[in-house]
This record gives C-alpha cells, sequence and structure tokens, in this order.
C-alpha cells in the first residue's frame, strides 16, 4: 500500500471535507474535491483558496505557499474521476447506509490498492467496511472542527482492517501537520469517549441541587483551569448534538452507568435551549455574548477575631496555611472550642460526613475543596445544618484576600474532585479495554477536548491513590456503579505508578 504524496480525493465538501482538502494540498497531495451536490465542490475549492491567501496575508505560510497549495485542488465531476487515487476520504452524512453506498460505488472505481476512510466520528468503521469486497482497506480518519487548527487526528483500526492502510494514514496525517492517535473501533473512538467524563458528571451535580450551572463552570475554568466551564461548553456545542451523543455513547455501551446522561438535557432541548445558535441555553446570549448575571450580594465583614479551627484529616494540610496566611484567629487544639467556627478539607466526602466521623458540630462545620491549589477560586460546601451566619463567615475570611469563593451545598467530592475523578476513571477504562495506548489516549483528549493536561496525565500530577479515594468515596456514597473504580487505574493506584505505564 503506497503512502507517498500522489494524488487523493476527499468526497464531501461541507465544513469537515474542506479543512481535510487545505491541510492535504499543504501537504504536497494532489486532491479531487467531489460533491453530489451541484456547485458544492467548486464552491469549496473557492471557500479553500480564500482561507489560504488570508493565512498568507498574516504571515502563517510563506509566500507563494497559498497559491502553490490551491493549485493542487481539482473538481472532479464524478466517481469516475476518482480511478488514479491512492486514498479516498469521505465526509458526507453521518449515515451508515450513505456511507456503506459510497463505499460499495467507490469499488467499482479505484484500485484495488486505495484507502477508502471514513471521517465518521460515531459510525463503526467494521459496520462500514462490512458492504465492501475488500473491507481491509477500509479505515477511520476522524479529524476534528475546525481542521485546521484542532492538530489531531483518530486513526481507527475496524476488525479487518490491514495494518498498512492505518500506516498510511497515520504518516499522512503527519505530513498534515496532526497528530495520528491510534483507535481501536469503538464507540466514541477516543476523543468522544473520554468526553463523557466532563459534562456529565457536571450535570448530575446540577441535577442534585448542589450548585448552579454558572458556578459550576465557575469553580471548573478557574479553580480547574479548563478553558471553559461545561455548560458553556455544551451551548457553544450545541445542547441538542451533545444530547444525541450522550444517548447514543449510553446505549452504544448496553447502559453502561459511568456514560448515563442527564435528564435535564433531553427536557432543555425539547424546550428549545440549545445553546448560543438560538441564543439561549445554559445561559442567555445577546448578539453572540453571553449576558452577565447579577451582582452578587455583599459579603460581610471579615472578623479576624472569630476563632477558627482547622482539621488535619484529608487535604487540611493545605489548608491550614491560607488560613493562616489570612490572619485569622487559628486554634492549635486538638479539638476546636465551643465558639469557632469549623472548616474541613475533605477527599472525596462531603462536609457533613467529615463532621461526623470527627465529631464536629454540624452546624458550626464547613468543607473547603483543597485538591487543586487555592490562588484562583475557593469552593465552601456546607452541611445541611450549618448555620447561615457561619456560611457567610467562612465566606468572607476565605475572599478576604480578594480570591473569589462559590458556596456549594452538600456533595461528596465537591465539583472538581468529582469530575476530575470521573474524567480519569473514564480515560483509565478506555486504556483497560485497549482502545488506545495511554499516550494517544492523552494526546487525543489534551488536543481534541482542549483539556490543561491529558486525563491520566491529570490522574498522576494529582496522585492515582487520591484519585482512587475520591471514587470509592462517591461509590460508597451513593452506592451507583457509575463510580466503580477501572481496573486500570485502581492497579496503579496501588502499585504506585503511572497511570500513563502501559501493560506489557
Amino acid at each position: 500500500m503506497t503512502n507517498t504524496p500522489g494524488t487523493l480525493a476527499i468526497v464531501g465538501t461541507g465544513v469537515m471535507g474542506r479543512g481535510i482538502a487545505q491541510l492535504a494540498a499543504l501537504a504536497g497531495e494532489r486532491v479531487l474535491l467531489h460533491d453530489a451536490n451541484p456547485g458544492a465542490a467548486s464552491a469549496a475549492l473557492a471557500g479553500v483558496a480564500a482561507d489560504l491567501a488570508k493565512l498568507e496575508a498574516k504571515g502563517k505560510l510563506a509566500a507563494g505557499q497559498a497559491a502553490a497549495a490551491t493549485a493542487k485542488l481539482e473538481i472532479a465531476p464524478d466517481l469516475a474521476a476518482l480511478a488514479g487515487c491512492w486514498l479516498v476520504v469521505e465526509a458526507i452524512v453521518e449515515k451508515l447506509e450513505a456511507k456503506q453506498a459510497l463505499f460499495t460505488s467507490l469499488e467499482g472505481v479505484v484500485g484495488d490498492d486505495c484507502i477508502l476512510a471514513s471521517n465518521t466520528s460515531t459510525l463503526e468503521i467494521g459496520a462500514i467496511a462490512a458492504a465492501c469486497r475488500h473491507p481491509g482497506r477500509v479505515a477511520g480518519f476522524h479529524f476534528f472542527n475546525p481542521v485546521p487548527l484542532m492538530k489531531v487526528v483518530e486513526v481507527v483500526d475496524g476488525a479487518l482492517t490491514a495494518p498498512s492502510v492505518t500506516e498510511a494514514l497515520a504518516d499522512l496525517a503527519r505530513r498534515m501537520g496532526h497528530r495520528p492517535v491510534r483507535a481501536k473501533d469503538s464507540p466514541g473512538f477516543i476523543v468522544n469517549h473520554a468526553g463523557r467524563g466532563y459534562g456529565p458528571e457536571a450535570l448530575r451535580i446540577v441535577g442534585e441541587g448542589i450548585a448552579s450551572f454558572r458556578d459550576i463552570d465557575a469553580i471548573l475554568r478557574e479553580g480547574a483551569g479548563f478553558r471553559m466551564g461545561p455548560f458553556e461548553l455544551y451551548d457553544l456545542v450545541g445542547l441538542d448534538i451533545s444530547h444525541a451523543v450522550m444517548d447514543s455513547m449510553y446505549l452504544q455501551y448496553y447502559q453502561e452507568p459511568r456514560y448515563r446522561p442527564s435528564p435535564l438535557t433531553g427536557a432543555r432541548v425539547r424546550a428549545g435551549l440549545i445553546g448560543r445558535k438560538t441564543g439561549n441555553g445554559f445561559f442567555r446570549y445577546e448578539d453572540g455574548k453571553q449576558v452577565a448575571p447579577p451582582l452578587a450580594p455583599a459579603l460581610p465583614a471579615v472578623d479576624l477575631r472569630r476563632p477558627v479551627w482547622v482539621s488535619a484529616r484529608g487535604l487540611g494540610g493545605r489548608l491550614r496555611p491560607l488560613i493562616e496566611k489570612i490572619g485569622a484567629a487559628l486554634e492549635t487544639s486538638a479539638k476546636p472550642s465551643a465558639d469557632a467556627l469549623c472548616l474541613v478539607a475533605p477527599l472525596g466526602s462531603d462536609a457533613t460526613t467529615a463532621a461526623l466521623a470527627e465529631g464536629l458540630d454540624a452546624a458550626r462545620t464547613l468543607a473547603v475543596d483543597a485538591l487543586f491549589p487555592l490562588e484562583r477560586r475557593r469552593t465552601l460546601m456546607t452541611t445541611p445544618v450549618t448555620r447561615p451566619e457561619l456560611r457567610d463567615a467562612a465566606q468572607a475570611l476565605l475572599a478576604s484576600d480578594g480570591v473569589p469563593v462559590t458556596v456549594i451545598h452538600d456533595s461528596p467530592g465537591f465539583v472538581t474532585q468529582r469530575v476530575l475523578a470521573h474524567i480519569v476513571n473514564v480515560a483509565s477504562d478506555i486504556a483497560q479495554q485497549r482502545v488506545a495506548s495511554p499516550d494517544d489516549i492523552d494526546a487525543a483528549v489534551k488536543l481534541g477536548l482542549g483539556y490543561p493536561l491529558g486525563p491520566l496525565a491529570w490522574g498522576d500530577a494529582l496522585g492515582p491513590d487520591r484519585i482512587l479515594a475520591i471514587l470509592e468515596g462517591l461509590l460508597a456514597f451513593y452506592g451507583e456503579p457509575r463510580y466503580r473504580p477501572s481496573p486500570w487505574l485502581k492497579r496503579r493506584a496501588l502499585l504506585g505508578v503511572s497511570l500513563l505505564t502501559p501493560e506489557g
């Protein structure tokens, strides 16, 4: 199977097809554009040429590079014109029957060594290949939108795909300037599979009445370092699309509890709360910009004379220096005095459980999430009986150095602990299923979803033992298999080795 520069074709010239064509032409390939819709291929060629010219004008391409790449683009009036291609990439409608029909037609045109690649994001490669005479030539070549900017492509092996086929596609991806990640044919491949960890757990937290959409976004964006909060992301992508993906993944994995969707999304889609494209989703938008929330009520004045007691359990060792730095009247006794504000920093537990475990007065106890650094945003958790004046006093104290504080209701694992543990656990199970290598999982998620770190590297940074403790706390509290730790995570946490450690 050849993978040297030559002639390839793009069938389907929408947004994805255009992006793939642009990269292929810049990589030195002669690119034939074909679309069943009259005029679509010509419009795509003109659009790619314009985009290339803009890139050169901005200095992102060398002088003459745009013209050279544009010269590589040609219109193919029919499928017969693709006879000499070494590769055909389809980027047509996401329907199995349509893709099978296209590949069946192409097999009557192209040579026996021509690769047939699908840009599908949801369909099984094996199912597409089942309609072909030579299923070994069929593979997945899944790019992300916008193709030129999202520097990753999933190269997917079907059950019968020949190794030379995916090697050729991986080589082409590298020449196109993208990172190829190798995936086994499975629902969601890598990126859409790994995405079951972020938004769905945030939806679960909202569904329990623990915090608002806006508060969760702020906590995860500022506290954990995500580029966008999950609800901002749902609004950007469109909840109708995200809801369909969540349902599809859940059904394809035969109701796997880790992927259970939230009833909130279906109800909101039916109500027309789709996101930015309708002006109303989890947030409202005017002229494409999110409408600012009303100002929060002012906090009471800080009383540094109020005694504060900090538990040494859990992550209390991270919280105590902050209270000292703020200048509070910190108690150093093993047990708090009768008037002290009690602060705990549990791992995988809630404020109620932490208070009971230490024999503290739950009415005076609040919990602070100390899993992440406390410099950008802090999360304060109440028990069901925390006195309102002590809640306000604790918030004012923790915000007295200018760092915003979000108050949430009781939740095992706060927000960041729950969401991060779920992300790491889902990625660990992708590795356990051998869908992809640990390195490719991390590269795919970091580049495809824009996380600050790959999920397995993030698990290592936070500590696999801590992630395991959070999951075990959630599992014990809820009794749901949703939170059962992946064997991949559990064994590595117990052995004290990296989650990126592959098995021999």
